[in-house]
């Protein structure tokens, strides 16, 4: 039997491997459009490879997934983060755990991701193909009702295969040969991004962070809300926090066309009242010093004395003299400050989006298509879409082993 996998990123060859090894006496040929395959691989984690996360429990483990977490549940169960540890250093690639749970290799060079998955390939007899660019894919059947793909090369040739896995992330093209095989596409849209912010109050503040921030975007039902580490940068903001609101968030915005209010609280252990009180214990128990240089909380000092200038509180001012309306002002600021979203930036080079073939027309227990016998699916081109942290790969490790190891066992 022939296989063909479109695709020579994660998924694709992560897919191809797995399908070769658990079933030697398959032909599985991967098709990759570029001359060098892996390429989001070699870039990602800052040229590092952030290769899972670990999160080993996999009710834990959904809910790092805006879209797609419920159906991962089950795959989940059958290959996590856990399994993929396992897959690498079998193969000889340690793997360490930072302090905010990702994964890499020991060697933090995503080079070694790539190596290793090139081998296994070679290893298991997968043909690779690179500058093979696909141009069509159909399906047909032949006289005894068999069916079987036909796919044609942009080159003008064209190779048949008996089952089809597309692993092409979020390639356009992806799309549509699995829209003409029947399926429904949800439109793409970006997913991770920072936030592009124009605000007095940040500005010169690039580089300036705090360690747990809460965000918020929309009100009432389609009220987001996240928290973590917040990174002021040259035109925004950025940092965990502001990747995770984009990631739940990226329809919400992408209908307001990136034109959205921002709610910060840099201090997500106080609310309006216990602030307030805290500022006025210290006004009593500090009256002399002056507002901008004594910061009685755990604000970055050029954070604090931007908000203090920001309420027009003058430099000289001491805290015996601040007005009431200018205590929750600087309340105010500090626990609901009011932004305005005006775009988005990227974050780094790692482009994510949300969006692709409809998950209810796909059986995530083979990864193969309802709409389509025989024609499979693994990683990005799914509407499926992880927070940053290594999420996003998982996913592409645990669908295309699915697709491979179901392919196999045909």
């Amino acid at each position: 039997m022939k296989v063909i996998v479109i695709g020579g990123g994660a998924a694709g060859f992560f897919g191809a491997i797995a399908c070769a090894e658990a079933n030697p006496q398959l032909k599985v040929t991967l098709l990759e459009a570029g001359q060098k395959p892996l390429a989001k691989v070699r870039i990602s984690g800052g040229g590092r490879c952030n290769v899972t996360h670990n999160c080993f429990d996999p009710v834990r483990l959904v809910e790092h997934y805006p879209r797609g977490g419920k159906a991962l549940r089950g795959a989940f169960t059958r290959f996590q983060p856990k399994d993929t540890v396992q897959w690498y250093e079998s193969r000889g690639v340690k793997l360490k755990t930072e302090a905010d749970g990702r994964m890499f290799p020991v060697t933090d060079d995503s080079q070694t991701i790539i190596n290793c998955l090139m081998q296994a390939a070679d290893k298991a007899n997968v043909k690779l193909l690179t500058g093979t660019g696909v141009k069509t894919v159909k399906q047909f059947h032949d006289e005894e009702n068999k069916s079987y793909f036909q796919v044609e090369l942009k080159n003008g040739k064209e190779l048949k295969c008996d089952r089809l896995l597309i692993a092409t992330g979020s390639n356009p093209l992806g799309y549509r040969w699995a829209k003409n095989l029947g399926h429904k596409i949800e439109s793409a849209v970006p997913s991770l991004f920072t936030l592009n912010v124009r605000d007095p109050r940040l500005q010169g503040l690039a580089g300036v962070s705090v360690s747990n921030a809460q965000v918020k975007l929309g009100t009432g039902k389609h009220k987001i809300e996240q928290a973590g580490a917040l990174l002021i940068t040259h035109w925004g903001v950025s940092g965990p926090a502001i990747l995770k609101l984009s990631a739940w968030s990226a329809r919400f915005l992408y209908d307001l066309k990136y034109d959205s209010g921002l709610q910060i609280n840099w201090l997500p252990e106080y609310n309006q009242e216990t602030l307030k009180q805290k500022l006025i214990t210290v006004k009593e128990t500090n009256p002399k010093k002056k507002i901008v240089n004594y910061c009685p909380v755990e604000l970055p000092k050029r954070l604090w004395q931007s908000f203090v200038s920001y309420i027009e509180i003058k430099p000289d001012k001491i805290w015996s003299e601040i007005s009431k309306k200018e205590l929750n002002k600087l309340v105010l600021e500090i626990v609901q400050g009011q932004y305005e979203v005006k775009g988005k930036g990227v974050f780094k080079e790692e482009f994510v989006t949300c969006g692709g073939v409809s998950l209810k027309e796909v059986n995530f227990k083979t990864m193969e298509s309802k709409k389509c016998p025989g024609l499979y699916f693994a990683g990005e081109v799914l509407d499926i879409d992880g927070v940053t942290g290594g999420f996003n790969f998982q996913s592409a490790w645990t669908t295309s082993w699915l697709a491979g190891q179901a392919i196999a066992t045909i």
